[in-house]
C-alpha cells in the first residue's frame, strides 16, 4: 500500500495589506521629517526677521512710553542695526545685554551669521533709518519731518528671502515672504 504524502508549498513574499501598512508608516514618517529638513540659513533668516520685528516694536514702544523719538538705523553693508534716542542721536543701552549699546550685528552672532540684510528701504531714505514718534507713528530717516509711506527690510540667507514690513501711520510690523 502506497501512502500519499501531501507536499507543502510555502508562499514567499508579502501580502497586500502588509505592503500598505509599510507604505502608510513611511508616509507618516516623511510628513514629520521633511519640514524639519529646511536649511540652517532658512531658519536663521526666520530668526533674524523675528529679531528685527521685535526690536522695531521695542523702539516703537519706547517712543510711546517715554514720549520721545526713537530710531532704528540699519547698516546693510555691516549686516547690523542699532536703536538710537533721536534727540541726542545716542545709541541706547540694551537692557538684556547688561547695559551694552543696543547694536545687533548678524556676523557676530552665530545664530544669525548666515543672514544678509540686503536692504533697509524706508521711502528711499539714505539714512536707512526709521523713526517712531511719541504716538508710535513711523517716519523716514533720523527725524520726524516726513511720514513713512512704506518701509521694508529685506533679509536673505542662501536662496531664502523674507521681508520685514513696517506699515505707514500705525508702525505695525509684519514678516512676509516674496
Amino acid at each position: 500500500m502506497k501512502k500519499k504524502t501531501l507536499q507543502r508549498y510555502e508562499k514567499k513574499g508579502f501580502t497586500l495589506i502588509e505592503l500598505l501598512v509599510v507604505v502608510v508608516i513611511l508616509s507618516v514618517a516623511a510628513m514629520i521629517v521633511v519640514p524639519t529638513l529646511s536649511s540652517a540659513a532658512d531658519m536663521q533668516v526666520r530668526s533674524a526677521a523675528n529679531t528685527i520685528a521685535a526690536d522695531l516694536d521695542y523702539a516703537r514702544g519706547l517712543a510711546v512710553t517715554r514720549q520721545a523719538n526713537y530710531s532704528v538705523v540699519f547698516n546693510p553693508s555691516a549686516e547690523s542695526y542699532e536703536i538710537r534716542r533721536t534727540s541726542d542721536n545716542t545709541i541706547i543701552a540694551n537692557p538684556l545685554m547688561g547695559g551694552q549699546n543696543y547694536v545687533v550685528t548678524f556676523d557676530a552672532n552665530s545664530r544669525l551669521s548666515q543672514v544678509d540684510i540686503n536692504s533697509a528701504n524706508f521711502d528711499a531714505d539714505t539714512d536707512n533709518a526709521i523713526t517712531f514718534n511719541y504716538l508710535g507713528a513711523p517716519f523716514k530717516g533720523l527725524g520726524t519731518a516726513t511720514a513713512l509711506a512704506s518701509g521694508r527690510i529685506t533679509l536673505q540667507g542662501g536662496a531664502f528671502t523674507l521681508y520685514v514690513d513696517v506699515e505707514p501711520v500705525t508702525g505695525y510690523v509684519t514678516i512676509n515672504q516674496p
